[in-house]
């Protein structure tokens, strides 16, 4: 290992409520897929890996990523898909970014030693100029390898009330200290930021090393420190996977609630910032994911088939219809299937509340989309009504469903490709295309892909209840519960 390697920490834990109907808190926003088929998480692990000091391990970019432990299947498929290396740890809940970057520190420390530079990144971030970006990482890794801590800001381009600043000070090599942090300010004082030109927007990622990083918190925030030092200990014991570990519960809630700004950064006389003249993109909002399309002469973007008739500055995305506008002005329209969205473009922060909303309602719709992600694949609701749902199901190449029972419904399955090995009570045989099995109610049951190419079936549910709670698991080999 080189000694000048530096580890990339990826926080993916935005629920990315203003991003509805595409964000949802069963596939957040790191899980968007932007016009060229490529996710916001992806996007981030690639970007990591192309840093000229990342650190290697057997021949790939090695990151740490923190993440939910729902979350964690989907994030390995993406790592995998980018070819990197990535240590997980699994978070139980949401407990803000300061007890996620300090336990990240700990976990570093243990795999790689306390000198190790940590790169901390949210991977809801957009970045064009990936040239620019790794010099920039690179000053920041000089300055943390001196005991810094860095904190990244960008060149402000217009008077932005959606992101706090950095009020810059006196030049520290290739950075400069920090004289404070400034919330989210109103117009006119963003305005004043913008002229007055020692100000920079603070875009939330940090480089330090991690033995600085716990000494710094047990100055500042030594309940922070003391708690997290605790959860560690109680975590290692709590192994969910050769390379992942899972975030003992009791001790995480333990640790204080606060961000790594209030907790540190706005606190420790060791702060740095490195200006960083890239295109960057903190995709918040459904603005920010217009403003990625180009417009038209009218104004109006799109992402998807779309028609503008006498429409100016309006946006619409569509997955897989055509959406036709006529006589529309600064509107945007988000057509999924199984949820549309039409909102005022400036009102495109206030999708949130939408999102309170179902949730206060307990809508499903919140939640899930109409195609679920699980370890071993896929699920789509095609159609549901009072006591029966139909699924089209794909399962992986040596994907495996759990062993498991449901007490309200019974289930039908028929192949419509590949081959499966299934479970049904006492027996155990294989289904190939066009050939069905009837499961009912109370029957153990499991579904495995024993061929080399995806499994499509469909199932439908007949019951007094099809919900997806309506599930006793007996045997998991992904360590569901």
């Amino acid at each position: 290992m080189n000694k000048a390697s530096l580890l990339p920490v990826i926080l993916s834990g935005g629920a990315g409520t203003r991003l509805w109907p595409v964000s949802r808190e069963g596939h957040p926003k790191p899980f968007m897929k932007l016009a060229d088929g490529q996710s916001l998480l992806e996007k981030t692990y690639l970007r990591a890996a192309g840093l000229s000091n990342c650190l290697q391990v057997d021949g790939q970019a090695a990151t740490l990523t923190v993440t939910n432990r729902d979350y964690y299947f989907l994030s390995r498929d993406v790592q995998e898909k980018a070819q990197v290396k990535s240590l997980f740890l699994l978070e139980p809940f949401a407990r803000n970014t300061a007890a996620a970057i300090t336990l990240a520190a700990h976990q570093a420390i243990e795999a790689y030693g306390p000198h190790m530079v940590l790169l901390v990144l949210a991977a809801d971030h957009l970045i064009d100029d990936l040239g620019h970006f790794n010099t920039c990482v690179n000053q920041a890794h000089d300055l943390a390898s001196e005991g810094y801590l860095v904190t990244f800001g960008i060149a402000p381009t217009a008077p932005e009330t959606g992101f706090g600043y950095i009020e810059c000070g006196k030049s520290l090599g290739a950075g400069k200290a920090v004289s404070r942090f400034v919330e989210k300010p109103n117009l006119a004082a963003a305005q004043q930021y913008l002229d007055a030109g020692n100000y920079l927007w603070n875009s939330g990622m940090f480089c330090f090393q991690a033995r600085t990083l716990l000494e710094q918190m047990a100055i500042w925030a030594p309940k922070v420190a003391a708690s997290a030092k605790a959860c560690w200990a109680a975590t290692q014991g709590s192994p969910a996977g050769a390379h992942a570990l899972e975030i003992a519960a009791t001790e995480f809630e333990r640790i204080p609630s606060i961000s790594i700004d209030y907790a540190l950064m706005e606190r420790s006389d060791k702060v740095v910032v490195v200006e960083g003249n890239f295109a960057w993109n903190d995709i918040g909002s459904w603005a920010a994911v217009r403003d990625l399309a180009k417009p038209d002469a009218n104004g109006n973007r799109a992402l998807g088939e779309s028609i503008f008739i006498d429409s100016t500055n309006t946006f619409v995305q569509s997955e897989d219809r055509l959406v036709a506008t006529v006589g529309l002005k600064d509107i945007m329209i988000i057509d999924t299937p199984d949820a549309l969205l039409v909102v005022d473009a400036q009102r495109s922060q206030d999708v949130k509340s939408v999102v309170s909303q179902l949730k206060l309602a307990d809508h499903q719709i919140a939640k899930l989309h109409r195609t679920v992600s699980r370890p071993w694949g896929t699920y789509t609701t095609l159609e549901e009504g009072p006591n029966f749902k139909i699924k089209r199901i794909e399962v992986k190449p040596q994907g495996c469903l759990s062993l498991q029972m449901h007490q309200h419904r019974s289930e039908h399955w028929v192949v419509v490709d590949g081959k499966a090995k299934v479970t049904n009570g006492e027996q155990v045989f294989i289904l190939s295309a066009n050939e069905s099995t009837y499961i009912p109610a109370g029957h153990k049951h499991r579904l495995e892909n024993v061929g080399e190419q995806t499994l499509v079936m469909i199932e439908v549910q007949s019951g007094a209840y099809t919900g997806e709670d309506d599930i006793v698991r007996f045997d998991d080999v992904y360590g569901r519960a």
